[in-house]
């Protein structure tokens, strides 16, 4: 898990990322996930590369599936540009708010869903998941993380991706 250390964050933010380690860790066919912020800045993330040494997978299978080039920074491109992509989308069609997103690729899939205060969970999944549990999960993580979001949370996660990232 990319996330940064729990060490000095909010009960909170400690919180947000035990759901996204929980969400990587018992949900078949999830490669990589990223929450990203309404402005598109990564908030929480895991990464497929270190999911073995850092926390992910605890059924010893070797995380050998590649998510996108730099997993995390590249995940969360995508999934604020889907985001961006489909609210347009449905404001020219008066389709009212988008919920989710699902994008199926020879390769994978990649999943985005709707946070309450503007944030995206985006999930990149394999190909021979089973869609309708990743949506699931998906839409439990957000009903418990949509309220806890706040913006001193989400201002907290970015300083601590940050001092992370210079480390």
């Amino acid at each position: 898990m990319t996330a940064p250390s729990t060490y000095g964050l909010s009960t909170q933010a400690r919180n947000l990322q035990w759901l996204l380690t929980d969400l990587v860790e018992e949900v078949p066919g999830i490669v990589s996930v990223a929450v990203v912020s309404s402005d598109g800045l990564l908030l929480l993330s895991s990464d497929p590369e270190t999911q073995n040494q850092a926390g992910g997978r605890t059924d010893g299978a070797p995380a050998t599936a590649k998510g996108p080039r730099g997993a995390s920074a590249d995940l969360a491109t995508i999934v604020s540009g889907l985001g961006s992509l489909t609210t347009g989308a449905a404001d020219l069609m008066d389709g009212g708010a988008v919920k989710q997103t699902m994008v199926a690729m020879e390769n994978g899939s990649v999943f985005v869903m709707a946070i309450s205060d503007g944030s995206l969970l985006g999930v990149h999944a394999t190909p021979d998941c089973d869609m309708s549990v990743v949506a699931y999960h998906m839409a439990l993580f957000v009903g418990r993380a949509g309220h806890v979001l706040t913006p001193e949370v989400r201002s907290e996660l970015r300083q601590s991706l940050e001092s992370e990232s210079t480390t």
